[in-house]
């Protein structure tokens, strides 16, 4: 909204217009599903935050701008606040290379929304050379720098980093089958365990107790 109005004060600036009022919408349906899926307690906060700036905080630039200023230096005025906007969006993904820095993991800053972002900040610094406006080209140079920094830190942490992944050690589990009257202890994996061992353990007592119950063959499972 900032720079929309900031190209109707300066002028010959259409490329500013269209660019900001695509985003303008795009930004609303953002804002908008937001709105419709958020809790309520982060509805109200979005709302007043809408409130406060896009409304009250706009209007009093727009007519500071308009009463207090004229000509030329209207647009110096405009040119700055849109500058320090454009400097703290540009700024706002420091967060998260924190958190990139802190956790090594890059989950939460995709490499294409850096990259083109490096793109759109490169694209707008040559626009800002080539028709000598110093408000488009400044902030765009902490733009190409701030994206370049996050796709470093992609690559880094992405394939350079090599997760470490300490799996807790599992004890194997080992049943014990005592054989009590052919006195034979035997001590094989859980895993490997079954009916044909139990079997082997009964022949061992001569078939005396073939056909009995287990707990009357004298077998006695336990983990180890």
């Amino acid at each position: 909204m900032l720079w929309i109005f900031y190209a109707f004060v300066k002028t010959n600036s259409m490329l500013l217009i269209t660019i900001n009022s695509t985003g303008c919408v795009i930004e609303m349906i953002y804002i908008i599903m937001y709105l419709a899926y958020a809790p309520r307690s982060a509805r109200i906060f979005t709302a007043k935050i809408m409130l406060l700036l896009n409304v009250g905080f706009f209007s009093l630039i727009l007519l500071s701008t308009l009463l207090l200023s004229k000509g030329s230096k209207r647009v110096k005025v405009l040119g700055w606040i849109c500058m320090c906007f454009s400097a703290t969006v540009f700024a706002a993904p420091l967060s998260i290379i924190r958190q990139v820095v802190r956790t090594r993991s890059v989950e939460y800053m995709p490499f294409t929304l850096s990259l083109f972002l490096t793109i759109s900040a490169v694209a707008w610094f040559f626009y800002g050379l080539l028709t000598n406006d110093l408000y488009v080209m400044f902030p765009n140079v902490l733009g190409f720098a701030f994206g370049a920094v996050q796709m470093l830190l992609y690559v880094v942490y992405k394939y350079m980093v090599k997760k470490v992944v300490v799996e807790p050690a599992v004890l194997e589990h080992i049943v014990t089958i005592g054989v009590q009257k052919a006195g034979v202890e035997l001590q094989v994996p859980a895993e490997e365990s079954s009916g044909k061992e139990a079997m082997k353990a009964n022949e061992g007592t001569n078939g005396r107790d073939k056909g009995k119950p287990r707990e009357e063959n004298g077998l006695e499972i336990s983990p180890a």
